[in-house]
């Protein structure tokens, strides 16, 4: 009996082993299968996308040059050929031209001699320029009848040069570069940093440090006899016509303002509209039909095409994005709230409405206490994110940061403007979300870390 016991318990272990084998394997087999598909989709992609053309068309040089723009400045030498003139300005802009020339340029009656560092020097004459260049020779570039003659040193060619009979173009790196066409010679030279962020080129504030302007604000002695020193130098940084530290502010504030009103607008009309579609509150399906069709209609319509609506209903302003936000949203939260109702405690809804209440006093101590943390954690986290979507849609003309930065991207001429406007807008996101989080933590009664 004792072996017939023991047969059979072990036959009852191998068909339980037999059991767990086939379930791994048919566990196994799914996961391959899942891989397989996945590869198959991913190999489709790659052709439907035409990614090697991608690749091969993208330009990670000008990649560089663009980053590099973003956090250094060039100061260009530029020498007119048909008028004769010479001019060195940051960024080539009028409104910052050396009416000196600094000291790692050299004047000899024409000729200018560019100190490019490390090595390089670019010697500017009339109607050439002979570019030293450490580890390769001397460069000869010069403008003869309507053409630019270059001549090399002996060996290969480097790829950082592009010559041909009508432009001349050296760049050994992203700290020097030299061009030369038949209208101009142009050499710059970067630094790196942001020029003139505080004050203008022009401005006699810009010879000042720090300590200095620290104590020039509280000194008696007036830089402007009109003016205070501390408010003249509020308003030169302020008033800054290269970085319009005013507007950009301005724009931070509208785009803000943007966030704010659409998201509690939002949130004011999906908590009325979020009874109307509970199952507990509202008997009547076909009203709650109606109002849960509504809020997927609202937000069924992407917030930029609401945008776009609005646009051409309202025009260009922040009021267009915030009714995009405000629509998209009272669908997106007036479904979480009406979820979130049906998911109440009935026992106390109905310990309020034993006492006598009436009907809006049963609401107001029996149910919006339930469904104020989630009321309050979902409206601050959609206001975070608002505050991020305010800056897409003010792109699209309603206003704000976002409006500034399309600007500067689209002129491609100051990257550092544009990075300058995207640390704002992420300084922004961040401090929303701190003040959110903390907002909200008090409010639903958790603690706020230290």
């Amino acid at each position: 009996m004792t072996g017939v016991a023991m047969n059979g318990a072990d036959m009852m272990g191998q068909a339980e082993r037999r059991t767990i084998v086939r379930s791994v394997r048919r566990t196994a087999r799914i996961g391959f299968g899942l891989l397989a598909l996945m590869f198959v989709y991913l190999t489709y992609t790659w052709f439907a996308f035409d990614v090697p053309t991608l690749i091969d068309s993208a330009k990670p040089e000008r990649a560089a040059l663009l980053a590099t723009d973003s956090v250094a400045y060039k100061v260009h030498v530029t020498r007119m050929l048909r008028r004769g003139t010479t001019a060195i300005a940051v960024e080539g802009e009028r409104t910052a031209t050396y009416s000196t020339p600094p000291d790692w340029i050299a004047t000899d009656g024409d000729v200018l001699t560019v100190d490019l560092d490390d090595g390089y020097v670019a010697r500017v004459f009339p109607t050439s320029v002979i570019l030293d260049v450490p580890n390769y020779g001397s460069i000869r570039i010069a403008v003869q009848d309507g053409r630019v003659i270059t001549d090399l040193p002996p060996g290969n060619r480097p790829d950082w040069l592009r010559v041909n009979d009508v432009k001349f173009d050296a760049r050994p790196d992203l700290k020097r570069r030299v061009q030369v066409s038949r209208a101009k010679i142009e050499v710059h030279r970067y630094f790196l940093g942001w020029e003139n962020f505080f004050f203008p080129f022009n401005s006699p504030l810009k010879a000042y440090s720090f300590g200095e302007l620290l104590s020039l604000t509280f000194s008696a002695a007036r830089l402007d006899p009109e003016v205070a020193n501390w408010h003249l130098i509020y308003r030169t940084f302020w008033e800054n016509p290269d970085w319009q530290h005013g507007n950009v502010f301005v724009a931070l504030l509208e785009t803000l303002l943007m966030a704010v009103l659409g998201t509690f607008t939002a949130a004011l009309v999906a908590l009325p509209l979020a009874f109307l579609a509970a199952r507990n509150f509202t008997p009547s399906r076909t009203l709650r039909f109606f109002v849960r069709r509504l809020f997927d209609f609202v937000r069924g319509i992407d917030m930029l095409i609401w945008s776009l609506i609005f646009i051409r209903a309202f025009g260009l302003g922040p009021l267009t994005g915030a009714l995009a936000i405000a629509f998209t949203d009272t669908g997106t939260l007036g479904k979480l709230f009406s979820e979130a109702l049906e998911n109440t405690d009935r026992k106390q809804v109905e310990g309020v409405s034993a006492t006598g209440a009436s009907k809006l006093q049963i609401y107001r101590y029996g149910v919006i206490p339930q469904i104020l943390p989630i009321f309050i954690s979902q409206g601050f986290y959609y206001l975070e994110s608002n505050t991020r979507s305010a800056t897409v849609i003010g792109a699209l003309g309603a206003g704000g940061i976002g409006l500034m930065l399309v600007e500067t991207i689209r002129t491609s001429r100051d990257w550092e403007n544009t990075l300058y406007i995207i640390l704002l807008t992420i300084l922004l996101v961040i401090a929303m979300d701190a003040v959110s989080m903390r907002v909200r933590r008090r409010l639903t009664g958790g603690t706020t870390p230290p």
